[in-house]
Order: C-alpha cells, then structure tokens, then sequence
C-alpha cells in the first residue's frame, strides 16, 4: 500500500504547487521590472490566501525574497514590496513564522531599518512586528544586539505606524525585570510618554500597554512615572491614566490604564488609600467584572482587582461593597452554556472554549477579597453554590482552575467560623487530599498550606483528615527539595500533634523518625527549623504523653536537643529548644534523663546568664521543673542541681529589673527547700 500512495502523495503536492510556481519563478528574471511585476502580484495573491502562503514557503519564496530585499542594487520599490509580502506570509501561520525565522529573515529585516525611507522602514517594521509579536518567537531576539532597542526608540518620532509598530514590540518583548530595566534606560519613559497625546487611537493603546508592561512589579520604574508630564497633555501621567480610565473611553483603553496604576500602586508609588487608586481606579475595574462586558474583559477586570487589593485590607472592604461584586462574580461560574443567548456564533464558540478562564478569574477575586476580613469571607462563602464550587474547582481539569480554586479555599479556610461549619458540611478535606497525591509544587504548595489550617484543633475536619492517610503524606512533604513544602509538611504535622491523643503522636514520630528530626533541625531554612521545633514542644506536651514518648525515644530526643543547643545560632531556636527542654523536664520520669546529660545541663546553666532575656526565661523554667518539689525524686535532683551552682545563680538572678524573669525565678527558687 505505501508504495501505492507515495507516488499518489506526490503527485497531489505538485499539483498545489504548480500553481503557485510561476510566482516563484518570475523571481529569479533577469528583468528587474519583471521582477517587481512578480513580486507585486504575489503580494495580491498570499492576501488573505493562506494555502496560497504555504505553497510560496515551500516552493522556495521567503529566501529570494530577502536576497533581494537585501540587495544595495535592488530599486527602493522592490526592496519595499519584498518587505511587503514577507510581512503578509508572516501573518499566516505559525509554521510560517518558523521558516521566516529558520531564514534569518529578523537580521535582514533589522538591517532595513537603518534605510533613511521611511516606507521601506515602514514595511520592514511591519513585518518584524508580526515576527517577534508570535508564540514561537524567543522575545531575546530583540535584545541580541544592544544596538537595536535604541534604533527602536529612534524611529517613534517618525511616523504613526512606527509608533505603533515598536510599542507593539516594546509591549510583548518586554517579560523580565531585566528587560524592563534596559528599555527604562533605553529612554522608554520619556520617548513613550508623549504618545499617549496622539489623535490615533492605535497609537495610544500601545503605548499605554508598553506603560502596563514596564511597570509590573517594578518600583524604579512605577515610581519615575509619578512625576512625568506628558507634552501635548500638560497632565502629570497618573492623570493621564486617571482620564483614559472615563467610561465614554474604549473599555481596552480603561482597563488597560486601570492596569498601569494598579502595578503603579503594588509597586508602591501611589498610595492604597490616594484617590487616584480608591475612587477612580478600584471603581473602573469593577464595572469590568459587570456581566454586559465581554469575557476576556471581565477575566482582565477580575484578575487585575485581585492583584490591586490582594495585600490591602481596606481596598478589600472597599471592593466587596462596590456595585454588589460578591454576587456578581458568582456569575461568573453559571457562563457560558451552550444556550446562552448570544447572538454571534462564533463568540459563543469562543466563550465555551474559555470558560475556564472565568471559572479561574472568579476564585482569585474571592480569595483576594476574604483575605483578611472575616465579615466578607462570611459573604463569599454565603455566596450561592460557593462551596460546592470550590469542590468542583479542586477537581478541575484544567490545573490554573485548580490552582485558584485552591487558593479561594486558602484564603476562607483562615475563617475559625467557616472552618467549624461550611467546610465541614461540604466535607472540602476530601477533594483537597485527594489534590495533594500528585499535583505540580505549585498546587501542592497552597493544598498544603490550606490543609495546615483544616488541621487546627478546632477543625472538625482534623479527624477524617487523620483518618485518611495525613501522617504518611506530610512526613513525605517533609523530604521535599523545595524549602516551603518542607515547611507547610512540618507546620502541618505541629498542628496535627497539637493537643493530639497519644496514639497521633507516636505515630507521627514513627513515621517522621528521629534521623529526619535531625536533618530538619539543621535545615538551611530557618522556618523549617523552628516550625520542627514546635512540632517537637507539641509532641511532648501533658505528662503522660512526654513520659510515654521518651520512654521509647528519649535517647534520640535528647541526642537531638544536645546537638540543637550546641549549634544554634538563632537565638529564638536556642529559645524553642529550651523550652522543649522545659517540657521534657515537666514529665515525671523524663526529668531524669535531663539530669543524665551533663552537657544539656551545662547548656540551660549558661542560658541562665546569657545577655537574652527571653533564654534566661526559658533556661529558668527548665530549672523550675526538674527541681519541682510535688515530683518524685525531687530531692536529689535539687541537690545534684544545687552542687552544679543552680540556686546560686538563680539568687543573682532575683535582683533582675525584668519582671517576668523575676517572677519565673521566684517560682524557681521556691522549689529549693
């Protein structure tokens, strides 16, 4: 068979390129005027046409094309329409795109711009825009040659379309800090700036976008912007911004001039509470929420409020009592279906597609919203179905749905009322555990941050969590290379052995084992040292518990609280340690395994002294509870601590002008008959 039908192949391939071939062909005629003949009716031929496009691709076409738009003999007009049609087939596919790449078209297109005609530059930017605007484009392109973002910024004064054109570029290349940061001393502010006055429309919009892209996340740039007048305006840019955000403006224009003084205020060059950001931008983004505005709109304005109020509680309060956004949002998750009434097919076609998109922009308002405020998490949980969207999110195919979903659940679950109610009554711990099996760090990240808070001991979700296998996963997490899933995996098990029955806590130190305490204590992260530090305080916490856990580990406890003191650095892990320390000695048959180590006792007597007020409490308190007079035993362990010369620094002690190591020292002392 496949003999059969390569011939067939073929023969099919050149009949759809025989057709275009003869536009080929007349490239290569030794007329120039032929030539340009040719290459002008190509250019009526690929437009619009993208098969046509495809077939020129492959017949050859893109290289003579840039041969002769490189040659200094080639007449300026054919130079121009070679520019011309490489811009048409880049406005073809993406495979296009490729081969115009794969021909070094960028350099030879580059070098056009330094031509003083300004419609041969015209065309050769034209065609660059639509290259390095595309997916497959690398944005590093444009830096390559340090030389060439200059020339860029050279050719904003010469004409509308080059206006356009480079701030299209300047907009889309620019992704990193680093970026921002060679286009801000490339002159960008004070070249763009003025742009923001022209009477084109096009002209306009991209340059506010290059605005929005120069300014997020960047305070050297956000705040330069505070104080640049633009000419032909006689505004201050905030203003400027402020005026393109009137709703007599193109929503593109609003939203994307509420986006720059958004990055502009998070990067903290105008204040949460400046009028600019309260009354003019804050409002602006929430009527794009508004269910009259189209999808992306509306995932734009959602996803933009978020980032605005995301670190300000007042902006929050403000934003969840603004044009009824709680409730709005939730409409978010009901559109589209496939009868909505909408009267254009194709969009929606579009909006089933991105759906997705709403679902995700909904979660992150919500979360941004009840980040701190009890009162609104109250509001979004109450909010119709909310919950039992939630759920459905964690389950999401689509892992950003899952991902915000997530979040939203984060943010509530902070909710001490929510969490003793709606989350129970919708049993969340479910899908959640089921998300931290085998989801990406970044999901596993927030799952497990959310899942420290459904682990607090006033959550009645704590005990099917348990149930359901949590030991197992967290001690997992603890092993993780990533230094916040370490975290969150020991946060989790501290709150788990919080207030724990026994059988909880041995089996987290089971399943934990002391050779991994070990290399969690000596963490390179200082969170993780001393959230295993307070998991440590939990687990030998009540004096049944302390004495049942050192009966059967107490030689690996106390190897770990002897090397914990002699390589702290930290003085608040030196604390934590000691009153580990403090909490072994408040067990009946535990104490005598402190006064079995020499060297821990050395270490509490030197706390006893040191110039850290909060160590000499806690070293204090470790002497109050081995002496304690009630335990039995207690008379030789006064007088081994007693020859150690205890008591007599403890008496130096007593004259201390700070109140509460005077009081734990007088209780101390009591224990000495």
């Amino acid at each position: 068979m496949a003999c059969v039908e390569a011939p067939l192949l073929t023969s099919v391939l050149s009949e759809v390129t025989a057709a275009s071939r003869h536009y080929v062909d007349r490239l290569f005629h030794h007329d120039p005027q032929h030539v340009l003949q040719g290459v002008v009716d190509m250019k009526n031929a690929v437009i619009g046409n993208n098969k046509q496009k495809a077939n020129l691709i492959v017949l050859g076409a893109v290289p003579r094309l840039l041969y002769l738009l490189q040659q200094k003999d080639s007449s300026l007009e054919l130079r121009t329409e070679c520019a011309i049609v490489l811009g048409s087939l880049a406005m073809g596919t993406q495979n296009n795109i490729k081969s115009l790449l794969d021909c070094q078209a960028v350099p030879a297109l580059l070098q056009g711009l330094l031509h003083p005609d300004l419609a041969f530059i015209k065309a050769c930017l034209g065609c660059l825009r639509t290259i390095l605007t595309s997916a497959v484009t690398s944005v590093e392109l444009l830096y390559t040659d340090p030389t060439v973002v200059p020339h860029l910024m050279g050719l904003l004064g010469k004409s509308a379309h080059t206006q356009e054109y480079a701030c299209q570029i300047f907009a889309h290349c620019c992704k990193t800090p680093e970026h921002q940061t060679f286009l801000f001393s490339n002159g960008a502010v004070p070249t763009i700036a003025p742009l923001l006055a022209s009477p084109i429309y096009k002209v306009r919009i991209e340059a506010l976008k290059c605005f929005a892209v120069l300014t997020y996340e960047n305070p050297q740039v956000s705040l330069a912007l505070v104080d640049v007048v633009v000419e032909g305006e006689g505004d201050l840019l905030p203003q400027v911004f402020v005026r393109m955000m009137r709703r007599d403006e193109p929503i593109e224009m609003q939203l994307t001039a509420a986006k720059c003084l958004t990055y502009m205020c998070r990067a903290g060059a105008l204040r949460t509470d400046d009028v600019v950001i309260v009354l003019k931008t804050l409002p602006c983004l929430v009527r794009m929420c508004s269910k009259e505005r189209l999808l992306e709109e509306r995932v734009e304005g959602a996803e933009t409020l978020a980032y605005l109020i995301e670190m300000d509680i007042e902006l929050q309060r403000l934003a969840s009592i603004t044009d009824q956004l709680i409730p709005t949002l939730a409409d978010y998750f009901k559109y589209p279906t496939p009868v909505s009434p909408i009267a254009d097919i194709k969009r929606l076609d579009h909006d089933l597609k991105h759906s997705h998109e709403l679902r995700q922009a909904a979660f992150k308002l919500y979360a941004a919203l009840g980040a701190n405020d009890e009162d609104i998490r109250k509001k979004v949980i109450e909010t119709e179905s909310m919950m039992d969207q939630i759920v459905t999110g964690l389950g999401d195919p689509i892992l950003k749905v899952q991902l915000a979903a997530v979040r939203c659940l984060h943010s509530l679950s902070r909710s001490v009322q929510q969490l003793r109610t709606s989350f129970q009554d919708h049993a969340v711990w479910k899908p959640l555990m089921k998300l931290l099996q085998k989801v990406p760090d970044e999901v596993l990240m927030v799952a497990s941050s959310t899942l420290c808070n459904l682990l607090l001991e006033f959550s009645p979700s704590k005990e099917p969590i348990l149930e359901s296998g949590a030991v197992d996963l967290l001690c997992d997490l603890t092993q993780s290379e990533n230094a916040a899933l370490r975290v969150n995996g020991v946060w989790a098990l501290m709150n788990m052995a919080f207030q724990a029955e026994q059988k909880v806590k041995t089996d987290i130190l089971q399943k934990l084992r002391s050779d991994q305490l070990l290399r969690l204590l000596s963490d390179s992260d200082i969170t993780v040292m001393m959230k295993t530090l307070g998991l440590l305080r939990n687990l030998l916490s009540t004096k049944p518990h302390i004495d049942w856990i050192m009966s059967g580990h107490g030689k690996q406890i106390m190897q770990i609280v002897s090397l914990t003191l002699e390589g702290a650095q930290d003085p608040e892990v030196t604390e934590q340690t000691l009153c580990i320390v403090a909490n072994i000695a408040d067990g009946t048959l535990a104490k005598d395994l402190i006064m079995s180590h020499p060297d821990v006792l050395q270490k509490i007597k030197f706390y006893l002294t040191h110039a850290n007020v909060k160590l000499q409490i806690a070293a204090t308190l470790c002497v109050s509870n081995l002496a304690w007079h009630e335990e039995e035993g207690a008379m030789e362990r006064q007088a081994r601590l007693r020859d150690l010369g205890f008591v007599e620094i403890l008496q130096q002690l007593s004259q201390t002008g700070d109140p509460s190591l005077a009081d734990k020292v007088k209780t101390a002392l009591q224990q000495f008959p």
